[in-house]
């Protein structure tokens, strides 16, 4: 079996108690971001998610910057298809690695808010971002692992006798984790992917969804290769029924323009339509203590594991007994968030999984 591997989410953007009510509202800022950090690395998360998007924060400078604040941590950033020239992307992500000590990690990411996509000019519609994406990330493994001058030629690009210095510290090459829904993206998981991460869904689908995967990945000879996670909210408190409290606290504020939005402006993402289903579908609860509500003010990873030490450490455990190894996680407020975590639930899940995770 794999070990377990935890990650944390850097909010770049600012962090909350609670959508809508301003007083609640912590902008985004340079300490914001060492607090988040500091606390994430305390708790003994492997990796940091950095996020992208129009209100984030540019996640290579945010993550550089991060990563030399740190001694372990691991920033996890985007490689969006269309944004950088990928023997530039190459050059980046091999001196990053080398500069941190071969600490990063390769999060690839293709859909998004298409309005956002195409407000920053990539042109490519989603379907074609994922074949740029598949073509791209050919390219970065063959940069970093050919001898010799590299030659491509594709649909979208054409390289002639390139090559990098420096090579990947990590060999042969930093991990790669896609998150993503649709069919495209479950093939471009099963060539390319070391984690395919789900968002939260129920344990029995993901692990419908872990085998199907798997079948695609044994075209490629990966069946064995490809790690599965999951990307979750965790709320948890000591006692059960105040981390029902944060969690209503969270979204009790909400506007109808945030909740319109978040129906409105993510169709095209077969992820996002998928927790707006399941919360139509089983409403506030998935099971007692995963629950849909903060789909309605928050895209993306919506799903949050909400209860005290001992029930979200069995919450998670379902999706470990489900075939899942890592999971990527945020909560509210980050830093407050990430410190529980690591002092109340993780000790649990590394008892009950002795040997795949340190206490």
């Amino acid at each position: 079996m794999r070990p377990l591997e935890f990650g944390w989410y850097l909010p770049t953007h600012g962090d909350t108690t609670a959508y809508g009510l301003m007083e609640a509202q912590i902008a985004g800022s340079p300490e914001l971001c060492e607090r988040v950090v500091k606390a994430a690395e305390d708790a003994s998360f492997e990796y940091l998610l950095i996020p992208v998007g129009s209100v984030c924060w540019e996640a290579w400078i945010a993550g550089a910057f991060m990563a030399a604040r740190s001694s372990r941590i691991k920033p996890l950033i985007a490689a969006r298809p269309g944004y950088i020239n990928p023997v530039l992307m190459a050059k980046m992500i091999s001196t990053f690695d080398q500069m941190s000590g071969g600490r990063i990690c390769i999060n690839l990411i293709a859909g998004q808010n298409e309005s956002e996509v195409e407000a920053e000019g990539v042109r490519y519609a989603k379907e074609e971002r994922y074949a740029l994406m598949e073509e791209e990330v050919s390219i970065l493994k063959a940069l970093w692992t050919t001898r010799g001058p590299v030659h491509f030629e594709g649909k979208f690009h054409t390289i002639s006798g390139a090559h990098i210095r420096p090579r990947p510290l990590q060999q042969p090459f930093p991990k790669f984790y896609l998150g993503g829904g649709s069919r495209q993206a479950w093939e471009v998981s099963a060539k390319h992917s070391d984690v395919h991460l789900f968002w939260g869904d129920l344990p029995e689908r993901i692990a419908d969804n872990i085998a199907e995967i798997r079948r695609m990945a044994r075209a490629h000879d990966r069946e064995d290769a490809i790690g599965f996670g999951m990307r979750l909210q965790v709320i948890c408190r000591e006692n059960e029924a105040d981390a029902w409290d944060a969690a209503d606290q969270l979204v009790r504020h909400a506007t109808d323009r945030q909740k319109q939005e978040m129906k409105t402006l993510y169709v095209r993402s077969e992820a996002n339509q998928r927790v707006q289903q399941l919360a139509r579908d089983y409403g506030d609860l998935l099971m007692p203590h995963l629950w849909t509500g903060i789909t309605k003010v928050r895209p993306g990873a919506g799903i949050a594991v909400v209860g005290n030490p001992e029930q979200c450490a069995a919450t998670l455990q379902q999706f470990i007994d489900a075939g899942c190894h890592s999971f990527c996680l945020s909560g509210y407020l980050h830093d407050e968030e990430a410190e529980r975590f690591g002092r109340l639930v993780r000790p649990i899940l590394a008892a009950n999984n002795r040997g795949r995770l340190g206490a």
